[in-house]
């Protein structure tokens, strides 16, 4: 999984164009995830969810090196989990932004 998402911490690091990539598309799924784990209806664009996402899976991913879990054998449960809910809190932090600006 380190090779799909490079940029999150300096021991996974691969900062090639195909880990970009791997990065902006591993970003889309852990947004469209954070959204469908939020209750009622997100009023973001896509291009938002996929910001957001990548920014939270980065943040997951660093918090979880922090806590020593970066280099797992398999699939990475926690540090989805973690990207997951970091990037659902950006949403929710995102939304309110926006809904104050429009008030």
């Amino acid at each position: 999984m380190t090779d799909l998402f490079p940029m999150a911490a300096d021991s996974c690091a691969d900062t090639s164009l195909l880990g970009w990539i791997g990065t902006i598309i591993f970003g889309a799924v852990i947004g469209a995830l954070a959204r469908l784990v939020l209750p009622g209806k997100q009023s973001i664009s896509l291009l938002v969810t996929i910001i957001l996402g990548v920014v939270g899976a980065l943040l997951g991913y660093w918090l979880a090196a922090q806590i020593g879990a970066c280099a797992t054998s398999g699939i990475d449960w926690i540090r989805w989990l973690i990207s997951i809910i970091v990037a659902a809190i950006l949403i929710v932090v995102y939304e309110r932004i926006m809904v104050s600006r429009s008030s």
